[in-house]
């Protein structure tokens, strides 16, 4: 498996939408492929070479953003040189049968990437590993706006929350939102007393707690 490759700017062929026809439709297979493709995490199914036999809709948008991973021919690449050791090392411990977990970063773009070995069996090589991407931030899950609603926060209040979910400070979020650090603060509290929580850091932890569900397209917001 060739790990490090230039960013191809074509989207290559990678697990389409599953579309099942009606005889499908309610099959065990075709019902996780819809669930999976819901979830905000980026999650693929590799070989141990590294063809990628499933992308959900998440991993599909996030190599084809070709910031830290990208495909090339139906393979998965890794687009860093500082990146492609550790995940090697990583893949090799999950054809093992090990779980693992690492930080890939490029171009100011942190995230975590989970290896998961598929039908593990004791001192037998795993050939299908299960990659699971974390999500840009806490704030990126579906139902962030409905969490928003039911608490009845205002649209600004909903956007400090975001920024206070990217862990910036009061000061941070004044100078970003171009507004007072009294007027943040005020946002703030107001936000813990409609939400119920005891401080920011609980407040934080209701929302990265959220179902992990993929925001709708535009379209299709109600």
């Amino acid at each position: 498996m060739t790990l490090y490759a230039q960013p191809n700017t074509a989207f290559l062929e990678v697990a389409p939408p599953f579309s099942p026809d009606e005889s499908s439709a309610d099959s065990t297979p075709a019902l996780l492929m819809l669930l999976v493709d819901e979830l905000a995490h980026g999650v693929l199914v590799v070989t141990a070479p590294g063809r990628i036999l499933h992308a959900n809709q998440a991993a599909r948008r996030e190599l084809d953003r070709a910031a830290v991973l990208g495909v090339e021919r139906g393979e998965l690449r890794v687009l860093m040189p500082a990146d492609a050791k550790a995940f090697q090392n990583a893949m090799a411990k999950a054809i093992a049968g090990k779980r693992g977990l690492i930080k890939l970063a490029a171009d100011g773009v942190d995230f975590t990437l989970a290896l998961i070995p598929l039908q593990r069996q004791a001192g037998i090589s795993c050939d299908r590993i299960a990659l699971v991407l974390s999500r840009v931030g806490v704030g990126e899950s579906g139902v962030f706006g409905a969490f928003a609603r039911n608490h009845g926060l205002t649209h600004t209040e909903e956007q400090v929350l975001a920024l206070l979910c990217r862990c910036l400070s009061t000061p941070e979020i004044a100078i970003q939102m171009k507004v007072a650090v009294s007027t943040v603060r005020s946002h703030v509290r107001s936000l813990c007393a409609k939400t119920a929580s005891s401080g920011v850091r609980e407040l934080v932890n209701r929302v990265a707690i959220l179902p992990p569900i993929a925001p709708l397209p535009l379209g299709q917001i109600h």
